[in-house]
Order: structure tokens, then sequence, then C-alpha cells
């Protein structure tokens, strides 16, 4: 395999991840400029849902027949002219329309490069595709970063988004010369056909997941700040803990891949999960709280990596896999935090955290999905065959 080839997949998800992370520093700004209360913003940001959802599966179908190179091109184009457009949104419905875009834009890009990246990794020696994940994560983290900086030095978001759209760009034209071939994941067959059981459990995994980090992500430092009343200050450790942990997880995912083989690495995921968030709602010493997030950080950060690695392989094609997955685990990612406050405002918050400890089980359990079927608890088959 070239390393070109992975260095241009690495950067097309860092790109993703940088987009993403650029506009959510400025959400403040964005809901300033156009005078919107917080439901207003939250009907906005509904637009990135509804256009992902919608278009995942039309982004399944597009990759099986165009390959994935080209749809992740075309999605990495589309990403970068719909940022200047919500900097640029002049009233509610402007916004929540430059949002769904993004929101179009990004699921083609989302689901293309997985598939790609899938692609390169079957034509390398080991697995690579939680590399790529980790590369997403510090593209958010740099993302956010350069639009809090913006932010304090009164840069409009504007100017800023349309910088990090000449950025993405720059990055797509650039990778349009070293990713593999257009025709390499490209399908003849039918894109899409009833589901197998193993495609069943792959979704109820990814559904588990992103339910689970998105429920983290957001309920975490209210969590500390309001059950274990430690300051709005010292409630940011809970996320911080989970988000450094879920980074870090991800850079060495592909290692452990190759030590344990998929299932035996989910399934020790989901119970290190499941024993962090237990211990987090179980224990009044906040110092354990965080440590009990981070270590669902580190159990989560695995799992959606492996999940469209198997998807891409359990579906009427890689496309069609990882949307089928992808379209279940983004709903959950959506509709999951909600959920929780929903629950917590009905019992409590702990009761309401602790459907986390349920879903890490799940994790678990379903763990043997995710195995390549000629070698059940293996790690991943060396594959050194060049592409055609």
């Amino acid at each position: 395999m070239s390393s070109a080839a992975r260095t241009a997949v690495t950067v097309v998800f860092f790109a993703s991840g940088a987009a993403y992370g650029s506009w959510v520093a400025r959400v403040p700004s964005l809901q300033e400029g156009i005078d919107a209360t917080k439901s207003e913003l939250g009907l906005a940001l509904f637009g990135i849902a509804a256009g992902s959802i919608v278009m995942l599966p039309v982004a399944g179908w597009l990759v099986a027949r165009l390959g994935s190179r080209s749809v992740a091109l075309a999605g990495l184009v589309g990403v970068a002219v719909s940022l200047p457009l919500i900097g640029l949104a002049p009233s509610l419905l402007a916004l929540t329309l430059a949002f769904a875009a993004f929101g179009v834009a990004s699921a083609t890009l989302d689901l293309a490069m997985n598939a790609h990246g899938v692609a390169v990794e079957r034509r390398s020696d080991r697995p690579i595709l939680s590399s790529f994940h980790a590369a997403f994560s510090l593209g958010g983290l740099v993302g956010a970063a350069v639009g809090g900086i913006a932010a304090a030095l009164g840069v409009s978001p504007l100017a800023q988004l349309t910088s990090a759209a000449v950025v993405i760009l720059g990055i797509g034209v650039w990778s349009r010369g070293h990713l593999l071939p257009g025709h390499i994941d490209a399908a003849t067959g039918p894109v899409y056909s009833r589901p197998s059981a193993g495609l069943v459990a792959l979704a109820a995994l990814a559904f588990a997941g992103l339910l689970a980090e998105g429920a983290a992500g957001d309920w975490s430092g209210i969590y500390l700040n309001e059950t274990l009343a430690t300051g709005e200050g010292a409630a940011t450790a809970a996320f911080i803990g989970f988000s450094v942990t879920m980074t870090l997880g991800r850079l060495v995912g592909d290692r452990l891949t190759s030590a344990w083989g998929a299932a035996r690495l989910t399934r020790g995921a989901g119970l290190l999960g499941a024993a962090g968030i237990a211990a987090a709602l179980l224990s009044a010493d906040p110092l354990v709280a965080v440590v009990g997030f981070a270590c669902l950080g580190a159990g989560l950060s695995t799992v959606i990596p492996t999940v469209f690695r198997a998807a891409a392989a359990a579906g009427s094609s890689a496309g069609a896999g990882i949307a089928a997955v992808s379209t279940v685990g983004y709903a959950a990612f959506l509709v999951g935090p909600p959920a929780i406050g929903v629950l917590a405002d009905a019992t409590s918050l702990v009761l309401a955290l602790s459907l986390l400890v349920g879903l890490c089980a799940l994790i678990a359990l379903l763990a043997g999905a995710t195995a390549p079927a000629s070698a059940p608890d293996d790690a991943l088959p060396q594959r050194r065959s060049r592409w055609p």
C-alpha cells in the first residue's frame, strides 16, 4: 500500500473534524448574529441532523456506484462551500438551511472517507482505521481551538469559516492525487439488499456506542456540576477526560486490534466503559467520577471504527454497510442526549445516566459481530495485495 494513500485519508479525516470544530466554536457568535433564542438555535442545529440522516443512504448508493474516492472529494468540497454559508446566514431560516447543507455534505464525506479508509486498510498489513478516527478527533480539537482564538480576537464567523474553507479546499486538491483509484471499491451488483443478522447486530452496536458517546459528551459536565456540586469550571474535567481518552484510545486502537482481535477488543471495551460509568455514578467523589468518564471514553474509542470496518464487509457493498450502521448510530447520537434529559427530569440524572451501563454491556454482548467471518476472534488478517 502506498503511504501517500494512508496520509491522504488521514488528512481528509482531519479536515472533516476541523470543519466541524470550526463552526462549533462560533455557535455563540452565530446565535448572537441572528438574535436567536436557545430553542431557535436548537431548531437551526437540527438542520444538520436532518440533512445528514436523509443523505446517508444516498451517499451509500453513490459510493457503491462511483467509488469512495470521488464521493469523498465531492463531500469535502461541499463541506468547504457550506462553511461560509453558515457564517454568512442573516436569519434563522438561512442558518437552518446552511446547517442542512453542511449536514448533507458532512454525511457524504463521513461515509465516503470511512469507506475509503476501509479500502486503504484492506491493502495494508495491519489495522489502521482507528488512526483515521483519531485524526478526526484531533482535527475537531484544532478547529475548535482556532475558532476560539478567532472569536477572542474579534474575527467574524464569516472571515474565520471562509479561511477554514480555503484550507479544506487545498487539502482536497492535494488529496485528489494521492487517494486510491476511483474504481477501487465501486460495486457492480445491487447496492442495497435485505440486511443480514450480522449487519443488524453491527447497527445495534453503532446505536449503543454513539448514544453513549453523545450522552456522555452532553451530560458528564452537568452531572459533576449539579449532582456532585463541583462548580461549572471543575465540571469540565469530566468532558476533558472523556475526550482525551477517546482520542488516545483511537491512536492506539489499531495496535490493540492487531494484538487482541476485533471481538475481544470490543468486548473488553464494553466492559471497561460499563465499569467506568458505574464507578462515576456510584461514587460521590468528583475525582472518581472524572476517572470513570475517562474510562468510558477509552472504552468507546475503538467501538465505532471497529463497527465500520466490520460493516464494510457485512453489507452488499462497503458503502451500503457503512451507510446502514451510520444512519442508525447517528440517529442515536442525536436522539440519545435529549432522551437522557427527559428521563432525568422524570427520575434523576443518576438513574438516567445508568442507561449507559446497559449500553456498554450490550456492546460487550454483541462484540462477536465485529469479528471477521473467517477468524472469529483473531486479529485482522494480513492483506498485502496491491490494488488493481
